[in-house]
């Protein structure tokens, strides 16, 4: 599986969500193009991140988290890279720790150990 076949599997699976992500995408860099899949998932972390501000109810992402933990343990070194580094250290930026509570309880735990080794703290 290489970052664009993960791409594409996303946006076939969360049609809503992609969307968000897009406007966040486009805002950064005027198109969404797969040649810039990788940046596109750190697109999908600020679309996330509006949700959180907004309040919108962390269950309503499990299936998201979900389905890129299971990507980042069955990926090679190059998705887990793009899980990593594009999505996971882009998560609960500009989130106001209360926003962030529910969303960091529901993030799987492999996810919170690499958001801690980069950040050196938890958002919350």
């Amino acid at each position: 599986m290489t970052v664009l076949d993960m791409y594409q599997e996303f946006r076939n699976e969360f049609p809503e969500v992609t969307q968000k992500a897009d406007v966040e995408h486009v805002q950064l860099w005027d198109e969404v193009n797969p040649d810039f899949a990788h940046a596109w998932f750190e697109s999908l972390a600020g679309a996330i991140n509006e949700e959180m501000t907004n309040d919108v109810p962390a269950d309503r992402y499990l299936p998201i988290f979900e389905f890129l933990r299971k990507k980042y343990h069955v990926g090679n070194d190059v998705v887990s890279s793009c899980i990593d580094i594009s999505f996971v250290e882009n998560l609960f930026w500009r989130v106001s720790t209360r926003k962030a509570q529910p969303y960091w309880a529901a993030l799987p735990s492999v996810f919170k150990e690499l958001y801690v080794d980069f950040h050196s703290t938890s958002p919350v």
